[in-house]
Order: structure tokens, then C-alpha cells, then sequence
């Protein structure tokens, strides 16, 4: 099937190819997730041997058992960011990202901007190369389109990353994608190691983390719209409040789901869904004056400092998201099309 893409992307990664020097140090961030290690992953392979040192550095902790399983099965060479670390580098890239979407990125000036998420005409993006495309189900899809517009074959192990960062994010087309998915899926599919893929799909969940289910099945309630809430306090990752949202996307007659938790001095909210209605656009309505939300229809996530909210609201988090989500309207739409 041929590969239709955009004749000027195409010629402005080239000119950035061919910008690359010897010299140069790069280190490409991430928050790291299988959409981003593949990103990541694909992004180093292109550049090859054209730059001196391509480092993958991920700003957040990994404990998702399947995430930790793709990093050791798939040898993605990915290291903790450590603020110390940003005068090693000389140019620093960035996947399934923008600098807005955490503080780990404020002081550093990011020459290449690689993402699937859509733009806030609040945070206007800024890098010598700049790819934004919210039409995109997965930033993998973007990547691999990459490589066949290069004739870059990837081998067994970057295939089956990528074809792992597609399938998770648009929950095998369940939740998202579209034609542009679904080729570089079929495409990827050809070179991807299936053993592989099988055994970090079945790492999903660790025997710790049943207590976390319990506390979520208890706190229960009902939203407006035929959807759910689950708070369960105190965690120590974000990524344990992922999984059980993306547990309950699977119970039938449930359009969509809140998770919401504390970790560390600020809340994380959840959002999955059906993409009945727009869980990126709900999550800024509920948290922007506190803190930051954002998304796409079926999926979307929101933060906040505790030291932002009242003292009764901290006292009870759960509550507050609770009645946030009940009580919210949109606000009008921020997101833009690139």
C-alpha cells in the first residue's frame, strides 16, 4: 500500500536530518508510557550515527508492570532525567509530549517536537522542527511513518515497540485511531515479534496492586452521563491509577470512568472512555483554575497541587474531584488543529 505523506513534512525532516552534526549531544525526553519508549526508540534509530550520543531520558517513574516489561523484552536503552543532568546534552528532542504538560520541562529549549496530543492556544509550541498531529491516534504511528518515508526498515524489536505504542493507545482501535493507525499497525505487524508482544501484554498487573482495586470498588459513585468514579487516596505512581481505569473501560454499559488518587503533593485524575463525550476537553473544564487538564475524547488526565485547594478540599480529594466533574461545563474549545 503506498504511503501518503505530506511532501513538506517530509522535506523538513529531511532538512533536520541534514542539519545533524557529529559533535552534537542529544537526549530525547519522555514521560515515559509504550507510546513514548516506542517514539523514543524510533526517533534515535533515525537519527543513527549521525549525531554523536542519542540518550532517552524518561522524567517520571516506571512501575506499570507491562511498561517495565517492554523496557527489559524490547532493550530500550531509557535512563531517570535528573535536572543536573541537561549541560551533559547540546540539543534536546521531545515525543508524545509538549513542554507545557510537565514541569520537568520549563528551563529546557527543545529543538525538535515530535507529539499526537492536540495544541492549547494557551501554550504556543515553539522547535527548529515541529510535528503536532491530534489526527493521529498514537505518536508510534508518526514515527513509523517516518521510517517508511526514509525506507528505513526497523528490525524485530523497534517494530514490536511500535506496534506496542499504537495498540495501547488506541486500545487496538478500540478507543481511537484511524486509516493513518491502521496501516502503520498492518505495516509493523510484518517485522514485529509476536512471542514478544504476548509476553508484555500479560504483564499487566501486580499482586500488590489488588488492595488499590478493592479501595476503588468501595468508593464507587455515579456521574452524569452514564459514567464513574473511583478515588482511592493515596498511591505511589500515577500508573496504578491508569490501570484501573483502563479495567473498568472494559465493563459493559459504563461510557466512561474518573480515577482519581494522591500521589506525592498533588492529585491526578483519570479519565477513560468511549469518546461519547470529550474527556480532554471535561478534564481542563474541571481542573484548569487549579491546575491542568487535557486530552483527547477517549482519554484524557488532570493535575493539581494539593496547596492549591482549600484546607476542607484536602481534607477529602475525593469529594472535591467528585464534585468537580458532577458540576463542571465546558469551557469553549482550546485545542488546535495542526
Amino acid at each position: 500500500m503506498a504511503l501518503n505523506i505530506q511532501s513538506k513534512r517530509l522535506t523538513q525532516l529531511r532538512q533536520w536530518l541534514a542539519g545533524l552534526e557529529k559533535e552534537q549531544h542529544w537526549c530525547i525526553m519522555i514521560t515515559a508510557d509504550p507510546d513514548a519508549l516506542a517514539s523514543a526508540l524510533a526517533l534515535k534509530f533515525i537519527m543513527g550515527r549521525r549525531v554523536q550520543q542519542v540518550t532517552i531520558a524518561r522524567t517520571n517513574a516506571v512501575t506499570r508492570p507491562d511498561n517495565l516489561a517492554m523496557i527489559r523484552y524490547l532493550r530500550i536503552p531509557v535512563v531517570e532525567w535528573k535536572p543536573e543532568m541537561q549541560e551533559e546534552f547540546s540539543h534536546f528532542a521531545m515525543v508524545d509530549s509538549q513542554p507545557h504538560h510537565s514541569p520537568a520541562y520549563a528551563d529546557i529549549h527543545f529543538s525538535v517536537i515530535i507529539d499526537h496530543h492536540p495544541c492549547s492556544a494557551e501554550h504556543p509550541l515553539e522547535a527548529g522542527f515541529l510535528d503536532i498531529r491530534p489526527q493521529m491516534g498514537a505518536t508510534s504511528t508518526i514515527l513509523t511513518r517516518y521510517l517508511r518515508a526514509l525506507k528505513k526498515r526497523p528490525g524485530r524489536l523497534l517494530s514490536t515497540a511500535l506496534l506496542y505504542g499504537i495498540r495501547t493507545d488506541t486500545a487496538t482501535f478500540e478507543r481511537g485511531g484511524g486509516e493513518d493507525d491502521l496501516q502503520a499497525y498492518q505495516w509493523l505487524t510484518r517485522h514485529a515479534d509476536n512471542s514478544i508482544l504476548r509476553r508484555i501484554i500479560r504483564s499487566e498487573y501486580l499482586l500488590g496492586w489488588l488492595p488499590l482495586f478493592s479501595r476503588a470498588f468501595r468508593y464507587l459513585r455515579e456521574c452524569r452521563g452514564k459514567g464513574m468514579h473511583a478515588h482511592v487516596g493515596k498511591v505511589s505512581s500515577a500508573d496504578l491509577l491508569v490501570a484501573i481505569a483502563d479495567f473498568f473501560t472494559r465493563v459493559h454499559g459504563l461510557k466512561w470512568v474518573v480515577v482519581s488518587g494522591v500521589v506525592g503533593d498533588g492529585g491526578i485524575v483519570i479519565f477513560r472512555g468511549d469518546g461519547s463525550r470529550h474527556l480532554g476537553r471535561l478534564a481542563d473544564a474541571c481542573f484548569y483554575d487549579v491546575g491542568s487538564g487535557g486530552g483527547h475524547s477517549a482519554l484524557a488526565r488532570a493535575e493539581f497541587p494539593l496547596s492549591a485547594l482549600s484546607a476542607a478540599d484536602r481534607g477529602d480529594v475525593g469529594n472535591f474531584v467528585h464534585t468537580r466533574v458532577q458540576t463542571r461545563k465546558l469551557r469553549a474549545a482550546t485545542a488546535v488543529d495542526i
